[in-house]
């Protein structure tokens, strides 16, 4: 499957059903634990590229065969729910999209440096207090589609150098790709659970080794990787498909 036909052909309508008969619950947390400590690893240096490959390489290949929807059907607007309530993409997506850069991404070798597949989504907040400027509330940080959350990281602390931050990894199973969405303050969901398009899955923070930092505006950082044929990421561009998608209102700012 191409990432043109995987991004253009599917939709999906049914969330209920998305682990199959034949998978138990205990067989989906397992595959969520082994794909967290992959990330992990990676991020902390304990996992050679070529072990952290093969490895995710395999747990996918079982999140796939445990994680089927019922039905998919072509894409649509209603299909994609913009990732900050209160906020439209327009006056958000960080320097209007030219700030997706996958050249030389490999998200399996925490030294190459240089790339920036994804899109950083700002927000109104000058004194850094993770609380929107227009509201004094929290910004909720919504699930841009459907699907199932493989992992999470929620013990960020203020003094630590790790990069990412707070963050959450969400399969679509429609899509056949991951959503990673990044800094967050508070992550509310856990692995293994199903999430629909607009749900929220986090409150917007700060959280990260850079994003921590005075210099960085308050904002979530959102990547997302289409699976090749071997379960392997390649990144994609969602400048267009934020474009196209609901945007959810806070009734503060009505």
């Amino acid at each position: 499957m191409t990432i043109k036909r995987a991004a253009g052909l599917l939709l999906i309508i049914s969330v209920s059903a998305f682990i199959k008969k034949s998978e138990s619950s205990e067989d989906l947390a397992a595959y969520c634990a082994a794909f967290n400590q992959i990330q992990l690893d990676i991020r902390d240096g304990a996992i050679s590229p070529d072990s952290a490959r093969k490895a995710f390489s395999e747990v996918m290949v079982n999140i796939r065969k445990a994680v089927k929807p019922d039905t998919c059907r072509g894409i649509d607007s209603a299909y994609f729910v913009y990732p900050v309530k209160g906020y439209s993409p327009r006056e958000s997506i960080g320097s209007r999209g030219r700030g997706y850069r996958p050249n030389g991404f490999d998200l399996f070798d925490r030294e190459v440096a240089g790339s920036h597949p994804a899109h950083d989504l700002f927000v109104r907040d000058k004194d850094q207090d993770n609380l929107d400027d227009r509201t004094w509330k929290p910004i909720d940080i919504l699930s841009f589609t459907s699907g199932i959350v493989l992992a999470t990281e929620t013990g960020w602390k203020y003094d630590s150098e790790l990069r990412g931050g707070n963050w959450v990894w969400i399969y679509d199973p429609c899509l056949d790709g991951l959503f990673y969405y990044a800094h967050n303050n508070i992550v509310e969901v856990q692995p293994g659970q199903s999430v629909k398009a607009g749900d929220k899955i986090a409150e917007m923070g700060r959280s990260g080794y850079n994003a921590y930092k005075q210099r960085s505006p308050t904002h979530v950082h959102l990547m997302y990787l289409q699976l090749d044929s071997m379960g392997m990421p390649e990144p994609y561009n969602t400048y267009e498909w934020m474009l196209q998608s609901t945007v959810k209102s806070d009734p503060e700012m009505d």
